[in-house]
């Protein structure tokens, strides 16, 4: 990696600096994931279990765990990773129970007008949980420990199963903590098409959270875009961390945690803004040097060279630049991290101080790592239990309060050309003898 002066570059220059690796979801794979859908939609169950024998190698009778293997899950584990599993489950719970909405009090916004707001469960949603090389375990935890608090009735779990179709035992385990014992053993795009369309066996749901491949992701979207289709947790693409660095910063610190990133997928991207030359340098021997016995080093290498390490001519313009890229994670390496806090404007989740490593938001410190990508921060929020929940405003309304509002809303109406609208006030004004407009 080289380091790139910001204040060098022109305004073209700077926008590549800042772009993100080229998409994997072309044309041809929307054609792909969109016949899988539709052959899932028309042939269900059938059309899953094709798939899985063609994606996965594996040929399942059924697509659901049996509650005995649930319940025997934790034998297979060692005590540290259960207790470990517990720690972190605890600490997430405690977050999103500290940071849950709360139904507004009633206000009163005019005499005989009282407004309020009701909190209401999704009732069925569907937890994609990414398998691959590595079952996600932390990935349960933050989506099932929310969507328990929240209430939603049915919670369905799809996770690609192994070569003999088993589901690796943590994460049967941390579903079972979780409250979560609807576990199917279906993954890829034909995961997200049982859950959307729902089959004989799979329930259909309202809304489909999790990260995954560019099939999954590609496929979320698509059901999302669809008459009455369910609605999905956010944006999502491959993970991205930017770092923003001073220069009493530990350079053997920053490039782990820029390595913890990359080692995500060649895809995955990188930045360390820093107003050090020095640090830039350090940094670069640092990851050289942690590379060299770094199990997916290959991997690692491939998402570095899409990822920068650029230096800004001070912190300000570092958090400008930041606020720009809007990334998923943001570290703040800096020697008065809280000072810098009201700068940020678009992150998905932030991490403050030289103690503050990414990886603990990943597992274990409590917040979501389930989190908008690709400059979806700019809009988007991480995954909390507000998402698993509707919010519904209530209001009751009084005569004196009829009386008070109601020719406001007729006046608005005809200003809008809705005649109808006006005279649904009308009449009740006229029930109460109230005179209105001709």
């Amino acid at each position: 990696m080289n380091i790139v002066d910001w204040a060098a570059l022109d305004p073209g220059e700077r926008d590549t600096m800042l772009r993100r690796p080229p998409s994997q979801r072309d044309a041809g794979l929307q054609r792909d994931v969109a016949d899988i859908l539709a052959t899932v939609r028309r042939e269900g169950d059938g059309a899953i279990r094709d798939y899985g024998r063609r994606f996965d190698g594996v040929e399942l009778d059924a697509f659901e765990v049996p509650q005995a293997a649930m319940l025997v899950a934790g034998s297979e584990l060692g005590r540290e990773l259960k207790q470990a599993i517990r720690d972190a489950a605890g600490r997430i719970t405690a977050f999103h129970e500290a940071t849950m909405a709360t139904p507004l009090a009633s206000v009163e916004t005019a005499a005989g007008v009282h407004c309020e707001t009701l909190n209401r469960a999704i009732d069925g949603v569907g937890l994609y949980v990414p398998g691959g090389s590595a079952p996600l375990l932390s990935t349960v935890l933050m989506l099932g420990i929310p969507a328990a608090l929240a209430g939603c009735r049915q919670r369905v779990v799809c996770t690609p199963p192994d070569r003999e179709g088993r589901v690796d035992p943590a994460l049967l385990f941390t579903a079972s903590l979780c409250g979560l014992d609807r576990v199917y053993r279906i993954g890829g795009a034909q995961a997200i098409a049982a859950m959307a369309y729902g089959t004989a066996t799979i329930p259909r749901c309202d809304k489909l959270f999790g990260p995954g491949n560019a099939w999954v992701t590609t496929a979320k979207q698509q059901v999302a875009a669809e008459p009455g289709g369910p609605a999905i947790d956010m944006p999502a693409g491959p993970s991205e961390v930017l770092v923003i660095a001073d220069d009493g910063a530990n350079p053997a610190f920053l490039a782990a945690d820029l390595l913890s990133q990359a080692e995500h997928g060649p895809d995955s991207q990188v930045l360390l803004l820093s107003d050090s030359v020095r640090i830039l340098q350090c940094v670069i021997g640092e990851l050289e040097l942690q590379l060299r016995d770094l199990p997916r080093a290959a991997i690692a290498m491939q998402s570095l060279a899409n990822s920068r390490l650029l230096l800004m001519p001070d912190i300000d313009t570092a958090m400008v630049v930041s606020n720009r890229y809007a990334p998923e994670h943001l570290i703040l390496a800096l020697r008065e991290p809280r000072r810098w806090l009201p700068s940020v404007f678009a992150a998905g989740s932030v991490f403050l101080g030289d103690w503050a490593a990414e990886v603990l938001g990943d597992y274990c410190s409590g917040t979501n790592h389930v989190l908008p990508t690709a400059g979806a921060a700019r809009a988007w929020s991480g995954v909390s239990v507000a998402s698993f929940q509707r919010r519904i405003s209530v209001q009751s309304v009084s005569e004196q309060g009829l009386r008070r509002i109601g020719p406001c809303a007729a006046t608005l109406a005809r200003a809008e050309g809705l005649e109808a609208h006006a005279r649904a006030v009308d009449r009740r004004l006229q029930r109460q003898g109230v005179e209105v407009a001709a």
